[in-house]
């Protein structure tokens, strides 16, 4: 076994509508660039990670070996492909961080795209739908259905989340302004999130445009070595825990749905696993798919107390200057959600944070960040807590 895994290089695309022509050409983007961000050659790398979810955004499967036949440097690179959901880009990053860890090798890329606006509306909706369990889900009529129910869920538990949720929309894209590679960099303000227009429709139940991320095309990369490579590299960011935690499918078989039972424990294990507590955190990218999600999460991993985000949003502790900022990039629902792009992106943002490289993102001082990436409706949950070497 070797000691902790760093992250030294990465790249990433633009989100949003792409010119770029399919999810082969957008890994091309950002494959060789992240090599070479990090200060390496194709030659260096021993293993190649990609997470591309797909199934039926393209017909073109074994998303592993495209890899290589952009960039035939990297043909010859053993590679797999994995997919894990909306948490696909951290399964792949996860499986990369073990063959570090394990000592089978000592750099790996890890690559996450998706190119999801080549189909139809309706084909999208088919394609995230397959994201529940259909077997007792399905009548839900599409993913933000299910996020729709938790809504209305906390509803008649803790009052109405509309507040929250339209703060949290509304922080996330002030922040997504600063952001170059964010789908979109509009401030829209508290008041057209909090209230359904013509450019703000009802989307289902509780949920406004604003409360729901959108369908983009982007890819992101990032390079994993050991610590003893890291030590010649221009900049180094120390994994210095992860937690990745299960929970059931069929959010009938929960025992409390509104819980995220799942998030709590991935998150809360990779802060043991760090051997540092919430308060030692300087910045969480998390997993706003849609707000309703950020504002589970928040009560999840104790950032408020059940029913209380409204509470910890009015008082600005998860703004850009407040005591946790959370999603300076501007989250999913700003940036954009290439599903297998997410979980990587996530990373990278988190990375450019902890090396003072986020331009115009840039919090004073990060020295700590988490991220928080999720598959289904808090199914696979994947939670990674990084730390500033230099």
């Amino acid at each position: 076994m070797t000691g902790l895994p760093h992250a030294i290089g990465w790249a990433h695309t633009p989100f949003g509508r792409s010119e770029l022509g399919d999810v082969e050409a957008l890994m091309a983007e950002v494959s060789v660039a992240a090599i070479q961000d990090a200060g390496l050659t194709p030659a260096d790398v021993d293993a190649v990670y990609v997470g591309v979810f797909n199934n039926g955004f393209s017909r073109q499967g074994f998303e592993a070996a495209l890899v290589g036949a952009a960039h035939p440097e990297l043909a010859l690179v053993p590679a797999m492909h994995v997919e894990n959901a909306c948490a696909t880009g951290s399964a792949a990053l996860f499986s990369a961080l073990d063959h570090i860890e394990s000592g089978r090798g000592k750099v790996a890329l890890v690559i996450g795209a998706e190119k999801m606006t080549g189909v139809s509306n309706d084909e999208v909706t088919e394609v995230l739908l397959s994201g529940v369990h259909r077997a007792s889900e399905v009548e839900v009529g599409s993913f933000a259905g299910v996020f729709a129910d938790f809504a209305e869920q906390y509803a008649q538990r803790h009052g109405d989340p509309r507040e929250a949720m339209a703060r949290i929309a509304a922080k996330n894209h002030h922040n997504g302004v600063d952001n170059p590679y964010a789908h979109m960099r509009r401030d829209v303000g508290y008041e057209f999130c909090a209230t359904p227009s013509d450019k703000n429709p009802v989307v289902t139940g509780r949920l406004l445009r604003t409360d729901c991320s959108m369908v983009s095309d982007g890819a992101a990369a990032m390079v994993v070595t050991t610590a003893d490579v890291a030590a010649s590299a221009r900049r180094s960011v120390r994994i210095a825990g992860r937690g990745a935690a299960n929970d059931h499918m069929q959010i009938a078989a929960r025992r409390d749905p509104l819980a995220f039972d799942g998030a709590g424990r991935a998150f809360r294990a990779a802060l043991a696993d760090a051997g540092v507590g919430l308060d030692d955190l300087d910045l969480l990218e998390t997993h706003d798919c849609f707000t309703i999600a950020e504002l589970l999460q928040y009560e999840a991993f104790g950032i408020a107390a059940p029913g209380k985000g409204t509470q910890v949003l009015a008082e600005g502790a998860t703004e850009r200057d407040g005591v946790l900022p959370v999603n300076r990039s501007g989250g999913l629902k700003a940036k954009g959600h290439p599903l297998g792009a997410t979980g990587v992106s996530q990373h990278v943002m988190a990375a450019m944070q902890l090396t003072g490289e986020a331009g115009d993102m840039q919090l004073p001082t990060v020295d700590r960040a988490a991220v928080f990436n999720m598959g289904g409706a808090a199914v696979a949950n994947y939670a990674t807590v990084l730390e500033q070497v230099r």
